[in-house]
């Protein structure tokens, strides 16, 4: 396997001379009113602040993340789509707590009720939903526990897809960083969650008329380059949020739960982010899927094949330090066939400092063997093209 061009200029293998990131700073001791808390940096993965991050503690409507990634999901695979017409069930239109005031025979857009449920964290939307994707509730929270497994989710239990409590639906607030983590790799969840008010959502649409939607995430209005995510309460859960936050390059999630009050919830997000911008900034380098590298396959089908990035790459950089560091690609031995998503090398970031950073290089497609008549007839041209 021979190298022949990267994906981006982006990728040379020189030292480069940046702002890149040091030894981080000891962490201050937060005195935050809640039960957990996490807070990190989205591009460089990199958690900064953690209290209690594995506690298995009710999720209330944080659920909700994990509905409309599983959603969003189907609707990247095109198995459904945002313009289908949802029938509401008597189950949905029996929802309690937070509600579009749906009705049994309603028809609805998908679009709108996603919208529904990550703005007004409705519960009836969210049954009509797994109804829909999942065929029956039951069904679809399956599905979103062969998620949470996929994702690492190892305190999590989920037995519906709103968050009403049960006591054994629950989750941490490591468990709901990673899933946040997973649906901020699509953008659509910003458009959703950031839409702040609506009096006249489903105007027309509804039995009921209309519904004055407002949004329960009062951050996105109220604190710079909040893009949301979700909150969520309940009585035995009290008062939770998941926010996410860029300025520039950097981004931010914070996550609170089991806050005693809505204020305190927001204060304690609000806190985390502010110590966050204050004292770092990220250098992304790559993002999921970007092609980094392509590559010779001389005995494939096709002859050369995309390298892309595995995961989302970055680094974490104290404000104001500075240094140098070393990019490489580093390619594994492979055979053929060769699958899309096949490991096929690394990234590698030397800082330094001596640090070392990587992330997998995988197929962007399939390569199978090449007949013996392609692979003679290409022969024949490298040597034909080598006498000239």
């Amino acid at each position: 396997m021979k190298l022949l061009r990267f994906g981006s200029a982006i990728f040379l293998l020189f030292s480069l001379l940046l702002v890149a990131q040091t030894g981080l700073a000891k962490e201050p001791e937060f005195d935050l009113k809640a039960q957990a808390s996490l807070l990190m940096e989205v591009n460089s993965n990199k958690i900064i602040w953690a209290e209690n991050s594995h506690e298995r503690l009710y999720p209330a409507s944080l659920t909700k993340i994990m509905s409309l990634l599983v959603v969003i999901e189907q609707l990247e695979q095109k198995y459904f789509f945002l313009e289908d017409q949802v029938q509401i069930s008597a189950r949905a239109s029996a929802m309690g707590g937070s509600e579009l005031f749906l009705s049994e025979g309603d028809l609805v857009s998908l679009g709108d009720l996603l919208i529904g449920m990550a703005v007004g964290s409705a519960n009836d939307a969210a049954v009509a939903v797994a109804e829909h994707i999942g065929g029956s509730v039951e069904s679809f929270v399956e599905m979103m526990n062969e998620k949470a497994r996929y994702l690492g989710m190892e305190n999590t239990n989920f037995l519906n897809p709103h968050g009403l409590h049960h006591p054994e639906h629950y989750s941490s607030a490591y468990d709901i960083m990673l899933m946040s983590l997973a649906i901020l790799e699509y953008p659509q969840i910003h458009e959703w969650a950031t839409v702040w008010m609506d009096e006249h959502f489903l105007k027309g649409k509804i039995k009921s008329g209309e519904v004055f939607l407002s949004n329960t995430n009062r951050l996105v209005y109220s604190y710079p380059g909040c893009d949301g995510l979700k909150t969520g309460f309940t009585r035995e859960a009290g008062n939770g949020i998941a926010a996410t936050a860029r300025r520039n390059q950097t981004r931010f999630l914070a996550v609170v739960l089991g806050a005693p009050t809505v204020i305190e919830r927001y204060e304690a997000a609000v806190t985390l982010l502010n110590y966050g911008f204050s004292r770092y900034k990220a250098l992304p380098i790559v993002d999921k899927n970007d092609v980094v590298a392509t590559v010779t396959v001389d005995k494939g089908k096709p002859a050369s094949l995309d390298l892309v990035a595995q995961n989302r790459f970055g680094l974490l950089l104290p404000r104001g330090a500075e240094e140098s560091f070393t990019r490489e690609i580093v390619l594994a031995p492979y055979r053929l066939p060769i699958r899309k998503g096949d490991k096929l090398g690394e990234l590698v970031v030397v800082c330094s400092e001596g640090n070392k950073l990587s992330v997998e290089l995988v197929a962007a497609a399939d390569v199978n063997r090449a007949s013996p008549t392609v692979i003679f007839l290409r022969l024949l041209n490298r040597w034909l093209r080598f006498g000239r």
